[in-house]
C-alpha cells in the first residue's frame, strides 16, 4: 500500500484513497463543502503518485499554484507513494464561555465535572470543581468539518455510511479537550466523573450514532429527543472512566436543539420583564421568543457564510482574518486578527465590509457592485458572488426574527431585549448587523451580546441538577415555528434579500 507523509509524518493508506478523505479522517484539514471540490479551499501542496489535475481544480488554481504542486485535497486521489504540505492552520479565535447567573450549587458529579458545547463548527469546554470554581476551560475546531461545514452535508455523510466516523472524530476531540482541561487544573482526567454536553440535535445524533435519516427529509420528525443520560463508555470517550455520567439535555425538535435549550436557560430570559427574543446567529441560527410565559420558536438556515465559508477567501475567527472594517473618510480600514498581513475574512469581518460598501454606494439597495470584485485589503477582496451569500445568509435570519415578532402579533418596539448567543455574535458590530438587515434595525438599540450561552447553561446543568427540570419545560412548552412552510416567512424571506429594509430610517 502507498506511504503518504503528511506534514513529515507517514501513513500508510490504500492506493485510490481520495487525499481529502484521508486529511479529514486524520483532523488535518477541514473541507466547507464537504470534499465536493466546490468551495477551493482544501488547498495543499503535494506530489509525488497522484492523479493528474482534473477541470475542477483548475478553477480554483492559478497557473502559478499548480506550478507550485497546490491540489485541492478533495480532487485528488492517492496513487502511490506521495508527500503532502499542509501550511498556515492557525487556531481560531473562539469565544469560549458567555454570561452566566449566580448558581446554587447541587453538582451533577463527586469530585470534577466538564460542561462541552459540540457546535458545528467549534468545540468548547470548561472545567469545573464542586465549589463552582473555573478550573480551566479549551477549545477546538470540530474535525466533522471535513465532511462539509453544515448540518446537511454532515447527515448525508452519515447516511452514506460515515456515521461512525463521524461519531469516532467528535468523541476524540471531546477527549482531547478533556485532557488538555485535566494538564491546565493539575489533575488526571480520570478525576472528571460528570459531564454534561449541550449542542443541535443533529450534532447530538451523530455523537450518539443516532440515525439522522428522519431529519433528512419532511415532516422532519425526531425519535430522539434525548434529556438523558448515557455512559462515557458507551459514547466511546476513553479520557474519563466508562461509568461516567454524561447528560445530553433535551432537543426542542429537528432543528431546534439542546444548544438553544441550554442558551435560553443562561440568558435568564424567564426572570425578565416584557417580551424578550434570543437568538443564536450561525450555520443554523436558532431563535427564541418569549411572550407572557409563552415561548415561540423557529430555526433558519443561514448557511455557514457567518463562519467564513462560502466566502471566497472566507475563514475562521483566527490569525490572519479580517475582522473588523470601518471608513476612513472615502477609504476602508481593517483590523486583522493577530494584527498581521491579512489572509482572508471572518464573519463579522464580511457584516463590516458589506455595510461600508453600502455606505459608501459601491454596493447598491439590490446587492450589485459595478466590478466582479472589492479589494478590502492588498490581498483580500469582496466579491459579486460573496455579496449574494451573505444576502441569502442575513435574509434567512432576518425573516425568522420577523416571523417570530408576526406569529406572537407584535412589533419590534415592543420587544424589550433582543439577546444574541453563539461564537460569531460576540465578535458582531450590531450597528453594522442592522446596517445590512442581519438583524432588524428597530431591534439594535436592545440588543445585549451575552455570549456562549449554550456552554454557560450547560455548566449550569452541571453545577445544579434541579436546572434539568426546567430545561424540560422549556422543550416540552416550545411552540416551534415551521418556516418551511410559513407563507410568511417566505414572504419575508425575499423581501429581505434587499439590503435596506423598511425600518431603514431607525438607523439613522
Amino acid at each position: 500500500m502507498p506511504v503518504v507523509t503528511i506534514n513529515d509524518v507517514p501513513y500508510t493508506v490504500p492506493s485510490g484513497t481520495r487525499l481529502g478523505t484521508l486529511l479529514a479522517r486524520e483532523e488535518k484539514l477541514g473541507m466547507p463543502c464537504g470534499g465536493q471540490g466546490r468551495c477551493g479551499k482544501c488547498k495543499v501542496t503535494a506530489r509525488g503518485a497522484l492523479n493528474p489535475l482534473t477541470e475542477r481544480e483548475k478553477r480554483y488554481l492559478s497557473r502559478n499554484e499548480t506550478a507550485q504542486g497546490i491540489r485541492l485535497a478533495c480532487m485528488t486521489v492517492i496513487e502511490g507513494d506521495c508527500g503532502v504540505c499542509i501550511t498556515g492552520e492557525k487556531e481560531a479565535q473562539i469565544r469560549i464561555r458567555g454570561d452566566m447567573p449566580q448558581v446554587r450549587l447541587q453538582p451533577a458529579f463527586t469530585a470534577y465535572g466538564c460542561a462541552v458545547d459540540i457546535g458545528t463548527t467549534t468545540l468548547a469546554a470548561c472545567l469545573y470543581d464542586r465549589k463552582g470554581n473555573l478550573l480551566a476551560q479549551a477549545s477546538s475546531r470540530n474535525p466533522q468539518a471535513g465532511w462539509g461545514a453544515d448540518v446537511i452535508s454532515r447527515m448525508d455523510a452519515a447516511l452514506r455510511g460515515a456515521g461512525r466516523e463521524l461519531a469516532a472524530a467528535v468523541c476524540k476531540a471531546v477527549d482531547e479537550l478533556l485532557l488538555q482541561l485535566s494538564e491546565t487544573a493539575g489533575i488526571h482526567s480520570r478525576e472528571i466523573d460528570g459531564l454534561v454536553i449541550t449542542g443541535n440535535t443533529v450534532m447530538l445524533h451523530l455523537l450518539t450514532e443516532t440515525s439522522t435519516e428522519p431529519l433528512s427529509h419532511a415532516p422532519f420528525a425526531v425519535q430522539r429527543r434525548f434529556g438523558e443520560t448515557m455512559e462515557a463508555g458507551a459514547l466511546r470517550f476513553t479520557a474519563v472512566a466508562p461509568g461516567t455520567g454524561v447528560y445530553l439535555p433535551p432537543c426542542i425538535s429537528a432543528f431546534v436543539g439542546a444548544d438553544l435549550v441550554t442558551a435560553l436557560l443562561a440568558s435568564g430570559i424567564y426572570d425578565g420583564s416584557g417580551i424578550q427574543m434570543l437568538t443564536d446567529i450561525g450555520t443554523n441560527g436558532e431563535m427564541a421568543l418569549l411572550q407572557n410565559g409563552r415561548l415561540y420558536v423557529c430555526s433558519a438556515a443561514a448557511g455557514p457564510a457567518f463562519e467564513g465559508a462560502g466566502i471566497s477567501q472566507g475563514m475562521q475567527g483566527k490569525n490572519g482574518a479580517i475582522d473588523q472594517v470601518f471608513l476612513q473618510g472615502n477609504e476602508l480600514g481593517i483590523h486583522v486578527i493577530g494584527e498581521g498581513a491579512a489572509e482572508g475574512i471572518c464573519g463579522s469581518g464580511i457584516v463590516d465590509a458589506l455595510a461600508c460598501l453600502l455606505e459608501s454606494g459601491q454596493i447598491d439597495e439590490t446587492g450589485y457592485m459595478e466590478e466582479e470584485s472589492i479589494s478590502i485589503a492588498p490581498s483580500v477582496a469582496v466579491t459579486q458572488k460573496d455579496v449574494r451569500m451573505v444576502q441569502l445568509a442575513k435574509s434567512a435570519i432576518h425573516a425568522g426574527i420577523r416571523t417570530l415578532l408576526h406569529m406572537a402579533d407584535i412589533d419590534c418596539g415592543e420587544v424589550s431585549n433582543l439577546l444574541i448567543a453563539g461564537g460569531f455574535g460576540s465578535y458582531l458590530n450590531v450597528k453594522n448587523a442592522g446596517r445590512i438587515g442581519l438583524i432588524p434595525a428597530g431591534l439594535v438599540p436592545r440588543v445585549r451580546v451575552i455570549g456562549n450561552a449554550a456552554l454557560s447553561g450547560a455548566a449550569m446543568l452541571l453545577l445544579n441538577q434541579e436546572y434539568r427540570a426546567a430545561c424540560k419545560k422549556y422543550a416540552d412548552d416550545a411552540k416551534e415555528i415551521q418556516l418551511s412552510v410559513n407563507p410568511f416567512f417566505s414572504e419575508e424571506y425575499m423581501a429581505q434579500m434587499m439590503f435596506y429594509t423598511s425600518d431603514r430610517q431607525d438607523l439613522q
